[in-house]
This record gives C-alpha cells, sequence and structure tokens, in this order.
C-alpha cells in the first residue's frame, strides 16, 4: 500500500466528520525523521496535519539516540499540558498501520527554518524577545515529572561523563580519525562540571526546532526524538551552539539573542541562578555531539535504510563542528588560507569542469524544474560537488601539511594514515597529553584547512582566520 492511501484509511476511522486525504506530501528538511504535510476533507472543511515517522518507514533504532516516536508524542502532550507551546497530538501510531513509527499532530503555521530566524527582516521586531522566552519555556520543560506521567523509564539517563564516553564510543565504530573529536572528548573529562541535578532535557533545544511568528515568537518547540534525563544546563548549552546560530555568531543564543536574556528568563521561571561556566562546558559538548552526529549520517547512508543525498553531505559538515570546539578551548593567532598548487589534469574536459557541468546543471535546471523536496535535496548535491572541487584544488596541500606537521609532533615517520591512527590512539588511551608539545596547534591548523574545503562561509572558519591572540 501507498503511503498516502495507508494515511488516509488509517484517518479515515479516527478523525470525525472525515471524507478524503487531499495530498500528503514531504517536506524538504529533517534527516533524522520524516514530516508530512497532510491535508485533508472534513465536514467541518479543510484540516492540516503533520505527520511524523521514522525514515521510510522503518526503524529509528539504529541511531540508539531517541526513546522512541511514540514517547516523542507523549512528552508534547505533557509539555502542552504545562504551558509549554506545542502543537495538539491527533493521533499515535501503534505499528499495525503499515506506515512504521509515527504519530499525527495540528498543523501550527509559523517559521521553523532558522536562517530566516535569525537573518530575515520579517524576525527583526521579534528577535529582541526570543531568547528570554527560550529561556522561560526550558525553565517549564526542565520542570515536567516525567514519572508521574509514566514514561520515565522509557528515557535514558546520562551523566555529563556516561554521555561523553557513550558518543566518544559511538564515533570511534565509525573507524574515521578525526583527532580532534578525540581532544574535545579529553578535554570535557577533564573538566566536568560539578553538578547533579537531574531533569528531563529536550536535548535538541535550538533555533530550526523553534516554531516562530513575528507577532508572538516561540509557537511551538520541535522534535522531541532525543529527549533524555540529565543534566539540565545541556539544553541551554545547546541552544547557543554556533551550528545554531546560522551566520549570526555575536548574537550566541540562536542567532537572535544574548546569554543575559536567556539566563534572565531561565532563572525567572526556575528560579535557579545559571552558572556560565557550566553553559560553556555544555557548548563545547554541543559542538562534539554533532560532530559525531554529522559522522553518524554517514553510517546511516551506507547501511540504509535512507540514502539520500542529504546523508553524505550533512557528514561533511564535522568539521565545522571542530572548527567550534578548536575556538572554543584552542585559542591561538589566525588561520592561514590554503592556497591550490594550479595543477591539474590536461584532459579535455578537465575532472573539474565536469563536475562543474554537472553541479551547475542541479542549481540552474533541476532546481528550477522540480519543487519541495526534489528540488532541496539538487541544492544539497550541488553543495555535495562544491565540496569535490575544493577539494581538487585544496586537498593535496592540505593533508602534505598535515602529514608534515604529524611527524614533527609524534616525532616519528609513517603515512598519513598510520600516523593519524596513532595520534587518536594516544589521545583515547591516555598516553598523549593535552599539552603534548605541538599538538594544540597541530590542530588547529588542520582543522582549519579541513573546514576550508568542506564549508569556508561557516561562521566557525571565518572567527578562526580572524582570531586575535590579543
Amino acid at each position: 500500500m501507498q503511503l498516502a492511501e495507508a494515511v488516509e484509511s488509517y484517518l479515515s476511522g479516527r478523525i470525525d466528520g472525515f471524507r478524503r486525504l487531499i495530498s500528503c506530501d514531504r517536506l524538504s528538511g529533517g534527516a533524522s525523521q520524516e514530516t508530512h504535510r497532510v491535508e485533508i476533507e472534513t465536514d467541518q472543511g479543510t484540516r492540516l496535519l503533520a505527520f511524523r515517522r521514522a525514515p521510510g518507514g522503518g526503524d529509528p533504532g539504529m541511531d540508539r539516540t531517541g526513546p522512541g516516536l511514540d514517547v516523542e508524542a507523549a512528552l508534547m502532550q505533557l509539555a502542552r499540558q504545562a504551558g509549554v507551546p506545542e502543537p495538539e497530538v491527533v493521533a499515535v501510531l501503534d505499528g499495525s498501520e503499515g506506515m512504521g513509527p509515527g504519530f499525527f499532530m495540528d498543523w501550527l503555521e509559523g517559521e521553523a527554518l532558522g536562517a530566516r530566524i535569525a537573518r530575515s527582516d520579517a524576525f527583526e521586531s521579534t528577535r529582541p524577545i526570543l531568547a528570554r522566552q527560550c529561556g522561560e519555556i526550558l525553565a517549564r520543560i526542565h520542570a515536567l515529572d516525567v514519572t508521574a506521567a509514566g514514561i520515565a523509564d522509557r528515557l535514558e539517563r546520562w551523566t555529563p561523563e556516561s554521555y561523553i564516553r557513550e558518543l566518544w564510543q559511538d564515533y570511534q565504530s565509525f573507524s574515521t580519525p578525526q583527532p580532534m573529536i578525540d581532544y574535545a572528548a579529553r578535554w570535557m573529562l577533564e573538566n566536568l562540571p560539578d553538578s547533579d541535578q537531574v531533569t528531563l532535557v529536550h536535548n535538541d533545544f535550538r533555533n530550526g526546532n523553534l516554531m516562530i511568528r513575528p507577532e508572538t515568537g516561540v509557537v511551538a518547540v520541535l522534535d522531541w526524538e532525543v529527549a533524555t534525563l540529565g543534566d539540565p544546563m545541556r539544553d541551554l548549552g545547546w541552544i547557543c551552539t554556533n551550528s545554531w546560530r546560522f551566520g549570526v555568531s555575536h548574537l550566541p543564543v540562536g542567532g537572535f539573542g544574548t546569554y543575559d536574556d536567556l539566563f534572565a528568563g531561565y532563572e525567572g521561571v526556575s528560579g535557579q541562578p545559571v552558572n556560565r561556566d557550566h553553559v560553556h562546558f555544555w557548548e563545547v559538548f554541543g559542538s562534539f555531539w554533532w560532530a559525531v552526529g554529522c559522522l553518524r549520517m554517514a553510517e546511516r547512508w551506507r547501511n540504509g535504510p535512507d540514502r539520500t543525498v542529504e546523508r553524505p553531505g550533512i557528514a561533511r559538515r564535522t568539521s565545522e563542528c571542530q572548527i567550534d570546539c578548536v575556538n572554543l578551548i584552542i585559542p591561538g593567532p589566525p588561520g592561514a588560507a590554503v592556497e591550490g598548487d594550479g595543477s591539474g589534469d590536461i584532459n579535455m574536459p578537465r575532472t573539474d569542469e565536469l563536475t562543474t557541468s554537472v553541479r551547475d546543471f542541479l542549481r540552474a535546471d533541476v532546481m528550477e524544474a522540480t519543487e519541495g523536496r526534489t528540488s532541496f535535496l539538487a541544492r544539497v548535491a550541488a553543495n555535495s560537488l562544491d565540496i569535490v572541487l575544493r577539494d581538487a584544488a585544496l586537498g593535496p596541500e592540505s593533508r602534505r601539511l598535515e602529514h608534515e606537521s604529524l611527524k614533527r609532533v609524534l616525532q616519528r615517520d609513517g603515512t598519513r594514515a598510520e600516523l593519524l591512527q596513532v595520534l587518536v590512539n594516544g589521545l583515547r588511551d591516555g598516553s598523549i597529553a593535552l599539552d603534548h608539545p605541538g599538538l594544540a596547534m597541530h590542530l588547529r591548523e588542520s582543522v582549519i584547512r579541513q573546514v576550508a574545503i568542506d564549508q569556508p562561509v561557516y561562521s566557525g572558519y571565518k572567527n578562526a582566520m580572524e582570531f586575535s591572540a590579543s
């Protein structure tokens, strides 16, 4: 049965006055879960719903990071009852409907694209109130009683140390040595926050998972799929993580507000003071967490079930998160740009010309001739080809410099791959200290060069290139 047919059959028995399904369209965003816009006709007129389900209707357990879509729905209902802005959940699938895990909720109008919220003129008058609203909402979320609601046993509980070690081990299983990830893990384990507070943690509360209206501000908190029990300051650090500032790095809260406003809103509702050093730790963790999460997207692409072009593209964003860790815990002088040597093959057309032609076709023809998710994925594919082109121009010299630096830092010879493995092994087993001579600067420079290939317009790269030790 096609998805639209299954949706119509399911809703016909659960929506009063249901007449027919008008449309069921998947939205362009959402690499971890699918979201569909569903329009139905009822006796009272047309009605819009949002349908959220696992990718392809499959088993979402491969990510091992969430309690399940049924618990996500329950948390949204609980939060709504406590005054957190949420849509009403209409129905939750029990697995027998042939659509996989998921749930239906009322469709709310508003903007959820983080870049527009952070930069569009339409939200200019709204941005100043958002950070305080977010602080107030987070305080209400952290006060929710999931034990009384009967769902506490479905939520994983993480201490800062256990969370770091689990993610670090998860990353190591990818067999993709990224020394800055190992360095950040070691830094956090040596700088654990002194707190034993445990609450519900949304765990993905950020610009991009908030629905905003210019008139009122936040109208919905979205995507509860990775909610846990743990340190509530995790949520405050996450919304300040640079990945979710969308280029507006001078406004640390989602690219729209200040630390002071966020903390004032939180303290005003919770009655508890916020430790800024504690939030800084979780800001570092946020970049570490997303660095691992990006690499996990590549694993999902390699192993299915959702082999979309979006996942490999997201995986290459791990270097963005690593440069944010660099800027937070390895200060240093401005980075130096790497230039290609200008050489290339002499075939006609050259490899870069073939790649450029495909990229331009995707942007100029496919995007204009399509809409919705297909147009979005065409843009993602074109962006991936930009990475290929930059890697061809800058990659050889970048990797040569990294190799020479590895030999100096480790005081031994070997291939670049061998020395990378020596370095990550030493960071993992503790035999290489964080203050090992030359290590911090090696990591800083290597990550800067990698981001120049992966995403040179990213704000963290620009910050690193402009950073002054003075």
